[in-house]
């Protein structure tokens, strides 16, 4: 089986353009997107929106609510 017939990585079906496109539900800023866990980030309202299957779900019902540990991490990229 040849490499192109292998299906893609869930991080290499996302949208990137889509991505640049989207912002925070709550808040209207802009977003980080955390390739490894598949989670588009709101620094401002201190949320994680999953990514599920390519398809970023911007539900606030759905986001999970940041640690401080992961907010001051994030303050240093």
């Amino acid at each position: 089986m040849d490499e192109s017939s292998q299906p893609k990585p869930v991080a290499e079906r996302v949208d990137r353009r889509l991505l640049e496109l989207l912002v925070c539900p709550r808040t209207k800023t802009s977003l980080i997107y955390d390739e490894a866990a598949q989670e588009l980030i709101s620094r401002a309202a201190g949320l994680a929106y999953p990514i599920r299957d390519g398809i970023p779900v911007m539900l606030e019902e759905e986001a999970r609510t940041l640690s401080h540990e992961e907010l001051n991490a994030l303050g240093k990229r």
